[in-house]
């Protein structure tokens, strides 16, 4: 009998069917002695749609709302359907005993791996495969410690409550908002809370006030000291600053008492997932999307780091031993920072190895994959270069100083100066780290100084930044929305509906995400009511919650939310409106983001006009004004416009029809050279000649 072991993905099929020796390769698979090994495409099954359960929903009409299906079905997805059937007939061979999970090690994963076994109605032995790299000797220990498949079921319970929770509150609220106020509008479990939190940032950026301020600085031989006042460095009155300013003057300073304390930092804790995203975007403007992107590929196809979707900074006690071999692998690239430490014994601090802060996976960390830097891309390079440093600083001792604080009196007016001296430089002096403070001189109380200058500055008060995507993912984790692995897609599904738009790097409310915030519940967009279920989906997965009991309360909240949409007053104002009609209905357009920028798109719905906003222009002329006619792309192929005159002509032959490839390159050709002449279809003419 043979074990059939299911992969999420084709690429990690591939790794795992090499190590397990497997080598005659099918369509879907690849098949050896003693196990075939096939693979996912992500999801080859979902869950059915509500035209699935009945035809009338494919008119989203409010009344209908909310769908809530009794028992929620599932559905072969369409784009995978000849992969889903070929696991199909794997997993009904007479000499497959058993099957092995071994799809992603979370709770998607689960999902993924789940859904083929019921729509396959898998009913023999299962077992899971979880291990957090792809090395071959992780994998080859993982099978030889292969887990029994009952022990993840609650893994699963949490995430299928996770899918028909996203089902029943996003979709039902997205349709019941869309028929309601004639948009297309989102809105879900995670993603209308992050919205809304983008949306109060903006809120207190607009409304805030600036107020103008005073500081003095106090400039000695050696140092500088700055006025202190009970509770702040500023002075919001100018006579009172001015006044102090003047009474500073030509005095000398007392130095009214020294205080010295000796501190330590220790070594940062190894990277989780949304703590590498934060890091990424703002060393190197990484989107978090992007982060994850790039971090799959060094676990997956580079086998350089662990597994990325993890929620933990922490190690687990069996791992110390494998540190040397870590450390080794990276020996000939950081020989300066490495070899020192495998001199020795090299030791992970304490804090760091704690296995009940461990959930499904540890902390993101290097494997014992021999590194080659020169096979990484730019991207790929930037992000192992965090992980490896933050790893290497992990054996380094903790960061010592000692913190001096002064205060000096100038003429019964009080200053003070910090400063930090370094006893144990540690970690920090790896890789160009170290403190930036200012060095004190040894002084003794009551000694009198000689003040080189007063400096009065003036500035303003200023309002919170907007968000960069590292401080919203910060958020999310303070407000337990979402997870490591979903909050990049969350962010990303923002941009993508135009809710939230990205410029400088920052985070902006949208005119559609505004209006959106104030159409949708109260208790949609509140973190809490969002961090309370998925604290009940994390308790589920750990055999603390109940699936029942947390569906019963989804289904009840979504009857509440759609039942306010329909009671709602409120009105919608289409927010990208342009003056411009359409030229086949007459209705008004619409600007909207498009991949290859922005497009003009009919406002009617049964109308399916569409054009870029700035199109080309290509060499043929309008016939009544003789201006150029722009290049369009319609169903019946390219024309060429005049959207002045209103003259539209075809870019073809009468006589003979060119095809789509001829057609793309003599567009190409006769749009870029003006040598040829005013007539495209003279053009097209002689091509078609040159070919008979």
């Amino acid at each position: 009998m043979k074990t059939l072991v299911l992969a999420e993905k084709p690429s990690v099929a591939r790794e795992i069917a090499r190590v397990l020796g497997c080598t005659k390769k099918g369509k879907g698979s690849i098949e050896g002695a003693k196990y075939i090994v096939t693979w996912a495409l992500g999801h080859l099954v979902e869950l059915k749609t509500p035209e699935d359960y009945d035809n009338r929903y494919k008119t989203w009409k409010l009344e209908d709302l909310p769908i809530m299906p009794k028992e929620m079905k599932l559905k072969v997805m369409k784009k995978t359907s000849a992969q889903f059937q070929h696991v199909s007939q794997l997993a009904k061979r007479k000499d497959v005993g058993e099957l092995v999970i071994a799809t992603d090690a979370g709770r998607e994963g689960e999902l993924v791996a789940r859904w083929i076994m019921e729509k396959t109605h898998f009913n023999k032995p299962f077992k899971r495969l979880w291990i957090s790299s792809q090395t071959d000797k992780a994998i080859r220990d993982g099978f030889k410690n292969l887990q029994p498949g009952q022990a993840f079921n609650r893994l699963y319970e949490s995430a299928l409550c996770r899918a028909e929770a996203d089902w029943l509150i996003g979709l039902n609220i997205s349709r019941a908002l869309t028929t309601k106020f004639e948009e297309p509008l989102s809105a879900g479990r995670v993603q209308t809370p992050t919205l809304a939190m983008v949306f109060e940032r903006e809120k207190t950026i607009q409304s805030f006030k600036p107020q103008t301020f005073w500081t003095i600085e106090a400039e000695f031989s050696q140092f500088k000291a700055q006025w202190q006042g009970n509770k702040d460095k500023r002075i919001f009155k100018e006579e009172e600053a001015t006044s102090k300013y003047k009474k500073l003057l030509g005095n000398k300073a007392v130095v009214k008492s020294i205080r010295k304390k000796k501190g330590t930092e220790a070594q940062p804790l190894p990277y989780d997932l949304n703590e590498l995203q934060r890091e990424a975007n703002k060393r190197f403007q990484f989107s978090a999307k992007k982060t994850l992107n790039v971090l799959q590929k060094l676990y997956e196809q580079h086998k350089l780091v662990t597994y990325p979707r993890t929620d933990s900074r922490y190690l687990t006690t069996d791992m110390v031993a494998t540190m040397r071999d870590r450390l080794e692998s990276i020996a000939g690239t950081y020989k300066e920072e490495v070899r020192p430490l495998l001199k020795g014994n090299p030791t992970l601090p304490k804090r760091v190895v704690n296995n009940e802060k461990v959930s499904d996976h540890h902390a993101i960390i290097i494997t014992d994959q021999p590194l080659f830097l020169s096979d990484l891309s730019a991207d790929e390079r930037k992000l192992y270069e965090l992980i490896v440093k933050r790893f290497i600083e992990l054996f380094y001792p903790a960061y010592e100083y000692e913190k001096m604080t002064i205060e000096l009196d100038i003429n019964e007016e009080r200053f003070v100066a910090h400063g930090k001296r370094t006893i144990e430089q540690g970690f920090k002096g790896l890789f160009g780290g170290g403190d930036n403070d200012q060095a004190l001189p040894l002084l003794k109380e009551n000694q009198e100084l000689t003040v080189q200058d007063i400096d009065l500055k003036t500035g303003l008060t200023e309002p919170p930044q907007r968000f960069s995507e590292a401080d919203l993912l910060a958020q999310m984790e303070k407000h337990n929305l979402g997870t490591p692995a979903t909050r990049a897609d969350i962010i990303e599904k923002l941009l993508s509906a135009e809710s939230i738009e990205r410029t400088n790097h920052r985070l902006y409310p949208t005119k559609k995400g505004k209006q959106l915030i104030d159409l949708v519940a109260e208790e949609l967009k509140s973190p809490e009511l969002t961090a309370k279920w998925e604290q009940e989906l994390e308790n589920i997965a750990r055999g603390k919650g109940n699936a029942k009991t947390f569906m019963a309360n989804i289904r009840k909240q979504t009857e509440k939310i759609v039942s306010d949409v329909k009671k709602s007053d409120k009105t919608y104002r289409p927010h990208n409106l342009t003056g411009s009609k359409c030229p086949e209905c007459g209705e008004l357009l619409r600007e909207r983001k498009g991949k290859n920028g922005r497009m003009l798109v009919c406002s009617s719905h049964e109308c399916s006009y569409r054009r870029a906003k700035d199109p080309k222009l290509s060499n043929r002329r309008c016939p009544q004004c003789h201006k150029k006619m722009e290049i369009h792309n319609g169903k019946a192929g390219t024309y060429f416009q005049c959207r002045p005159c209103q003259i539209t002509e075809k870019a073809q032959d009468k006589k003979k029809k060119v095809s789509k490839r001829e057609e793309r390159n003599l567009l190409k050709k006769y749009s870029d050279d003006g040598s040829f002449g005013s007539s495209l279809g003279d053009a097209l003419k002689q091509a078609l000649q040159k070919k008979d």
